[in-house]
């Protein structure tokens, strides 16, 4: 069982950036596909970002694609999420999960391990 937590969550104006932090405990990040979801109030989490447990491939949504990048530091056992040009739209409860899928899963059922989520609000 692998344990997540998020951090680096704030308040930023729109268009601003900010990294968000996931550190594992555990096991290995590099074991795992990687993903951050986002979910707004009332809503669902959506996929934002993954990272393939195969080759260490990137993928995003087409919401967030040329604004954010995962990446991961198998050394300090964690994963990022850098997000710049942000919208207020960005504003949401971001999670990191786990999944030991390979491929490239984007879907909430194949991810079995999740952080609590790390608040992250865009001002327009």
């Amino acid at each position: 069982q692998v344990q997540l937590v998020e951090s680096g969550g704030g308040l930023v104006q729109a268009g601003g950036s900010l990294r968000l932090s996931c550190a594992a405990s555990g096991r290995t990040v590099s074991s795992y596909s990687m993903g951050w979801f986002r979910q707004a109030p009332g809503k669902e989490p959506d996929f934002v970002a993954g990272i393939s447990r195969s080759d260490g491939r990137t993928y995003y949504a087409d919401s967030v694609k040329g604004r954010f990048t995962i990446s991961r530091d198998n050394a300090r056992n964690t994963v990022f999420l850098q997000m710049s040009s942000l919208k207020p739209e960005d504003t949401a409860v971001y999670h990191c999960a786990g999944s030991v899928r390979f491929g490239f899963p984007a879907g909430r059922n194949e991810y079995a391990y999740w952080g609590q989520g790390t608040q992250v609000t865009v001002s327009s």
